[in-house]
């Protein structure tokens, strides 16, 4: 959207400085050693931090659409409409509703649908700098529309190099069979990326086509947008590199997958090509620097348990290479985030923290580190500011300039920092200082609390929900997400009028010496009684028989499992009697009970340790050697009335 933009100081106009977003696909907080990462080999990685302020806390969304569409448009996610990853599928008509009229009669709330594009309306960052006489380019994965008008040629950039539909790269060797005109499918990319070399790296010429631009701009300003296609799948990977890095252990005992390294190490040449050629031009020290992620590292694709590749079978177009990842990494998910909890797609700290460098010579103090809550929205009023450009009339920034804190003269103005994120595991967050809320929109059989709240100065791992201990300081951070929702317009989940509630999923089990109270997506098991159990005549298994028990309790203790036959008199404690520990945990852990029973019981017995303290129960499977099983699933549980 073309538009006048005035400088705001004509002082800065003479020497305008360059701007380099160097962005990775999936990169993760810990996945180089500035990071702390003890087995990635990332030397230039390693030399831009030491050039560089390095930020710890800083955000992404926990998917890649949205994260680049706030950096384009300094917007929150719940503002500009596009919440997942969905950037390579068709755009829906303008005048569509968000909401799908109908919804299953399981489904509790009807959600809204990720925008598939980046609305053309916004008055996106490359806009103001090619509108204030920049050269624009954008190189590499784009990720924000499928068909042409939605192409990042139509968002102010005058080079564009891309494929789509671009989740992931077309190929990550040449030929890479991109077409330069029909319609974008899976089957039939179509975009600038030409066919190189046989057997070419798509990461070396995307290298290749930054350096290019660089050089054919040197002499006057320019806002290269560089975002790789790696690590994402599906995870091409240089072999010689590779079988390096299968030799090699990390100290940590933490990560462990040779060809995400590989991967990585040619991200670093990329990285390091490019600096060299900044410098060897003369353009590093009138270059502001940016090296980000998109989103958390993934940790969860590829590995044994990955339902995905399930159906994957010889001439399937992704056998080859799931044979070539297992030959590698076995069952290795990409990488490992720890010490922070869950990866990609998810709302915990290993899905949304990434890394992130910014340097600019003589403007930012080499190897400096700050604190500050940051994430993609700060990174247009940032560039603006650099660059000395005002913000284009009536577009709203939800972001805040970081220049102060990168040049350590002030501070962030900023009550909080939020990240909406109504997919997956639908859920909001709210990060102020230490502490972060997260907001389940309903309770999920993995994580039943709606309200999750944690101090990561003390617990980065968000290991111990201190909601239920801190009430009010949930209470507040709750009212600042209702005051966020509110200004960015988030669409939030809609009552399904569809919906039917689920029959009493505690029918069959009758407690005794206790009383059975719901939480959400749980029971609770409350001991009235010297020996508290549930019993059931519905467990009608032939033995033997598993017993998989999904519980947390504080305490902890010993529980036992009786059953009897329906010749037996009564219960037996030596011969038809099973004990078992459950352990004391403050988060869902799932124990294994074999229940050695011959034939079929009639009534089975479950004594949880609730004595002391109660025993919250999200679930209870039982399930014998021929597939026959009979469950108990409380993740559709609401609270009880009091």
């Amino acid at each position: 959207m073309p538009f006048s933009c005035l400088i705001a100081d004509e002082s800065i106009a003479s020497a305008r400085p360059n701007i380099v977003l160097f962005l990775v696909d999936d990169m993760g907080w810990m996945d180089s050693s500035p990071y702390g990462s003890q087995y990635y080999d990332t030397p230039n990685m390693q030399r831009l931090a030491m050039q560089s302020m390095r930020f710890t806390d800083a955000y992404a969304v926990p998917l890649c659409s949205p994260t680049r569409a706030s950096i384009l448009s300094g917007q929150y996610s719940s503002r500009h409409g596009v919440t997942s990853a969905s950037g390579h599928q068709p755009a829906e008509p303008p005048e569509s509703s968000p909401y799908p009229a109908i919804a299953p009669p399981s489904k509790r709330f009807i959600y809204a649908a990720s925008k598939n594009y980046l609305d053309l309306d916004l008055v996106t960052l490359p806009e103001v700098l090619h509108d204030a006489g920049y050269r624009t380019a954008h190189i590499g994965k784009w990720h924000l529309g499928l068909s042409q008008e939605h192409w990042p040629e139509r968002h102010g950039f005058d080079v564009a190099i891309h494929a789509q539909p671009s989740p992931g790269p077309p190929s990550y060797f040449s030929p890479y069979g991109v077409h330069a005109n029909g319609k974008a499918s899976g089957r039939h990319h179509v975009g600038t990326i030409t066919d190189g070399p046989q057997g070419e790296y798509i990461t070396d010429r995307l290298t290749d086509e930054a350096i290019k631009f660089v050089e054919a701009n040197r002499n006057e300003p320019f806002f290269l947008n560089f975002w790789h296609y790696g690590v994402h799948g599906p995870w091409g990977h240089k072999e010689e590199y590779t079988r390096r890095f299968a030799e090699k252990d990390d100290p940590r005992d933490e990560q462990r997958n040779p060809i995400m390294a590989s991967m990585l190490k040619s991200v670093d040449e990329s990285l390091g090509r490019l600096l060299d050629r900044l410098d060897e031009l003369g353009l590093a020290k009138n270059t502001l620097f940016i090296f980000y992620s998109d989103n958390g590292g993934n940790v969860h694709s590829r590995t044994y348990d990955d339902a995905k590749i399930d159906k994957v079978k010889p001439g399937h177009p992704q056998y080859e290479s799931i044979q070539d990842w297992r030959k590698w990494a076995g069952g290795e998910p990409p990488t490992n985030n720890s010490p922070l909890r869950e990866g990609k797609g998810r709302i915990y700290e290993g899905g949304q923290r990434v890394p992130l460098m910014v340097r600019w010579p003589g403007r930012i103090e080499p190897g400096t580190i700050s604190d500050a809550i940051v994430g993609p929205i700060d990174l247009y009023p940032t560039i603006l500011d650099a660059t000395g450009l005002n913000a284009p009339a009536a577009h709203i920034i939800d972001g805040e300039s970081l220049l102060p804190v990168l040049e350590q003269t002030g501070r962030i103005n900023r009550e909080a920092y939020f990240t909406w994120f109504p997919h997956l595991i639908p859920a909001v967050s709210v990060r102020q200082g230490d502490w972060k809320l997260i907001r389940r929109f309903e309770p999920h059989p993995s994580y039943p609390d709606v309200r999750e709240l944690y101090n990561l100065k003390a617990d980065i791992g968000e290991t111990k929900n201190l909601a239920r201990q801190m009430p009010e300081r949930v209470q507040a951070l709750d009212r600042l997400i209702d005051q966020f929702v509110v200004e960015t317009g988030a669409l939030s989940p809609q009552p399904n009028p569809a919906y039917r509630k689920a029959l009493d999923p505690t029918a069959g089990l009758v407690p005794r010496d206790c009383d059975v109270v719901n939480l959400d997506g749980a029971i609770r098991i409350v001991s009235t009684g010297r020996q508290p159990f549930l019993g059931t005549s519905l467990v009608k298994l032939s033995g033997p028989v598993k017993l998989l028990i999904t519980a947390r309790t504080p305490a902890g203790g010993e529980g036992r499992v009786m059953w009897k036959r329906k010749d037996d008199d009564n219960f037996s404690e030596a011969e038809r009697s099973t004990t078992f520990n459950l352990p004391a945990n403050s988060i869902w852990s799932t124990i294994q009970v074999d229940l050695p029973i011959k034939g079929q019981p009639q009534i089975v017995r479950l004594y949880l340790p609730a004595q002391q303290t109660p025993v919250d129960v999200q679930s209870l499977q039982f399930q014998d050697t021929e597939g026959g099983s009979k469950n108990w699933d409380f993740s559709n549980v609401t609270p009880s009335s009091n």
